[in-house]
């Protein structure tokens, strides 16, 4: 038992240039599904060609280490105790992201030890869930600010639903003694469709006596390190 573990803890990879340029390369090739699938199943704020890419190099990375380790637990043990002291701090902007850094990951371990169809069947499998569960869309918001004298307050909050059909929502109202301020949020297509109103909500509101000012702000979910 104890040789059976020495010799599996000093055991070296016996690969071929040809065997390691193969594993390699499936890995590349089966990367681009991953590719196309982030791409097609995110649109707007939401995709990152940084991030695409980085996974096809992730891919391609983590199958080198593995041709690399093979059966060599020492080898294993030692490459874990290196990539434990890594911290990544970049924020994920979607949970399904985290889905194509594992999607990534598996790939390049199935295709360092060789197992290809296992990547390619998994893969097809992925694929073909995301896009029955449609594209991600972040669609950029419009947060409408008002402050004005708290006398207007019902009335601001009844011309601005009236104004956008019930479409925004109160997100917050902060009122004082003599003042209240409001913001709605909506999205960019509720915005956009007063375009061809007589007079935007901005003219409306300032119509009335006692507004301090009135912003529109564009919000998304775009996060930057």
């Amino acid at each position: 038992m104890r040789n059976f573990l020495l010799e599996m803890a000093t055991q070296a990879g016996n690969l071929t240039p040809r065997e390691i340029a193969v594993r390699i390369t499936a890995a590349a090739v089966i990367s681009i599904i991953i590719y196309i699938s982030y791409w097609f199943t995110h649109a707007g704020t939401s995709y990152s060609k940084k991030f695409n890419v980085s996974l096809i190099t992730l891919t391609i990375l983590t199958a080198t280490v593995m041709t690399v380790i093979g059966n060599n637990i020492a080898l294993s043990l030692g490459m874990a105790g290196a990539l434990s002291i890594v911290r990544f701090r970049t924020a994920v902007k979607d949970s399904r992201d985290t889905i194509y850094i594992f999607w990534a990951v598996i790939v390049g371990l199935c295709s360092g030890v060789g197992d290809f169809w296992t990547a390619i069947i998994g893969s097809g499998v992925v694929t073909l869930i995301l896009l029955l569960m449609g594209r991600v869309r972040n669609e950029n918001r419009i947060l409408l600010i008002i402050k004005a004298h708290k006398r207007l307050e019902d009335e601001i909050e009844g011309l601005v639903f009236q104004h956008f059909n019930m479409r925004p929502q109160l997100r917050v109202k902060n009122t004082t003694a003599s003042t209240a301020e409001f913001i709605f949020e909506m999205s960019r297509s509720t915005y956009s469709r007063t375009y061809k109103a007589e007079k935007n909500i901005s003219q409306l509101l300032y119509e009335k006596d006692d507004i301090e000012y009135v912003n529109v702000v564009t919000q998304n979910d775009e996060i930057s390190g």
